[in-house]
C-alpha cells in the first residue's frame, strides 16, 4: 500500500493499521496504536480479524513485505496488505509536506 492510500485509510471503520517493529522502535514513534512485534506475530494471529482491512508496516517495508506474503501463503489471510517503504517512508513523506 502506498502511502497516500494508508492516510486516506487511517481512522476508517474496519481497518486495523499494526506496527511490527520491534518495542524500542515503536517507542520511538508510530501512526499505529497496536504494536505486534514481528517475532510476535504468530502467538497473535487471533488479532488478525478477517473482518478487516489489515495494513502491517515495519521500518524500511521488507520485513512487512515478507510475513505479508507469509500470512497469505500458510495462513490464507487474504485481507493484509502492507505499506511500501515503511516507516521510513512514512516519516520522510511527513517531513515534506
Amino acid at each position: 500500500m502506498q502511502i497516500e492510500r494508508l492516510k486516506q485509510k487511517i481512522g476508517e471503520d474496519g481497518f486495523l493499521l499494526i506496527d511490527i517493529r520491534e518495542a524500542y522502535e515503536y517507542e520511538d514513534g508510530s501512526m499505529a496504536s497496536i504494536n505486534i512485534p514481528l517475532a510476535d506475530i504468530m502467538n497473535n494471529l487471533d488479532l488478525l480479524s478477517p473482518e478487516k482491512e489489515i495494513v502491517i508496516f515495519c521500518k524500511s517495508g521488507k520485513r512487512s513485505k515478507s510475513l505479508k506474503f507469509m500470512l497469505k501463503k500458510m495462513h490464507n489471510i487474504k485481507n493484509i496488505d502492507h505499506l511500501e517503504g515503511g516507516y521510513l517512508a512514512w516519516v520522510e513523506k511527513e517531513m515534506t509536506i
